[in-house]
């Protein structure tokens, strides 16, 4: 899942988006540097175990959706067939599925009665936990066997690629705006552009964004890629490269947990608490879970501010984007993929 970036870095409007928190308000938690590295000296064995396993489940799950993405499929049916294939292979998904088709980027996730259906060039961005620990990955497909589509899905892999490549084989450790560089030089050989307020980052414990942005261009930061668990997500577009927020997604995440007057809106608020914590969670599953009347509850949450409801994120120009993201974790001076 991604994070939107403002000026080289992430964080929110001065009033105050989602991959957990991002573009105009960051689905993620904010850590600062001291706190990043006390949580990366925390990367235990039992740790090490658990996203591992979230990222078999994953790329379990990302070869499924290969199977079953196909032009003219349900969105919801799409969503829900990749959302219940992660329970079934014994995790937990991170985020609901985004399925974002050709100018929207990301943080598109079908509600509980959306018709629309698969087509032109559709990321499939999904996330799964086992006991908190995220695995991160991302895929694009062509449905319209257009050439321009698979050019731009070339684009963001290859660069993708590269950049963990460059991870792996640093003789010491890899700086962000080396590894941003790295992918943004790759996209502009092939004739596109990355979309550079969108960006990796670092996971933690039920947390997406946990405050480290990876770039996709070279912004300036030497800071280095030390110990702990992190995504690359690169972006490739025809356009301007840079994304807006659009319309409101139907994916929150809960900004702090209060009770309120409404018996029925507190166990909603209570239900959410225990089952997302901080991670993000879509409406639909409120809908299946309470009724329809779930989504009164979620508008006076959000207008309490209890809520964050992640806008979906649209390529300026209006132009098709493709994505690429795996998931990796750094520990003994090793790198290990683990998408």
């Amino acid at each position: 899942m991604t994070e939107k970036q403002y000026g080289g870095a992430t964080g929110r409007k001065a009033s105050s988006i989602l991959k957990s928190n991002q573009p105009n308000q960051d689905l993620a938690l904010k850590k600062s540097p001291n706190e990043l590295e006390i949580l990366s000296e925390n990367l235990t064995e039992e740790k090490i175990k658990n996203y591992k396993k979230a990222g078999e489940i994953a790329k379990q799950v990302k070869e499924y959706a290969k199977q079953i993405a196909k032009p003219k499929t349900p969105l919801l049916e799409l969503a829900e067939k990749v959302e219940a294939k992660i329970h079934e292979l014994g995790g937990v998904p991170a985020f609901p599925v985004n399925l974002s088709i050709n100018e929207i980027a990301a943080h598109y996730t079908p509600s509980h009665d959306d018709k629309t259906l698969a087509s032109g060039l559709l990321k499939i961005d999904l996330g799964v936990h086992v006991n908190g620990c995220i695995a991160d990955t991302a895929i694009s497909f062509d449905l319209e066997d257009s050439e321009e589509n698979k050019k731009l899905i070339n684009a963001s892999e290859k660069a993708l690629n590269i950049a963990i490549d460059h991870v792996k084989n640093s003789k010491e450790n890899s700086k962000l705006n080396e590894i941003g560089s790295k992918i943004k030089i790759q996209i502009e050989s092939l004739g596109f552009y990355p979309i550079i307020n969108l960006s990796g980052h670092s996971l933690d414990d039920y947390q997406i964004h946990a405050g480290l942005t990876i770039p996709n261009c070279d912004n300036n930061n030497s800071q280095e890629l030390k110990e702990g668990a992190f995504a690359i997500e690169p972006f490739a577009t025809t356009g301007l490269g840079q994304v807006y927020e659009g319309k409101p997604s139907g994916i929150y995440n809960l900004q702090k947990f209060s009770n309120t007057r409404d018996t029925f809106t507190r166990k909603v608020i209570q239900f959410i608490n225990e089952n997302y914590k901080t991670l993000p969670f879509a409406s639909r599953w409120l809908v299946k879970e309470f009724g329809s009347r779930a989504l009164t509850s979620l508008a006076l949450l959000k207008q309490q501010g209890l809520l964050h409801e992640y806008p979906q994120l649209v390529e300026k120009s209006h132009k098709k984007v493709s994505q690429a993201e795996n998931s990796f974790i750094i520990y003994n001076g090793k790198v290990e993929v683990l998408t």
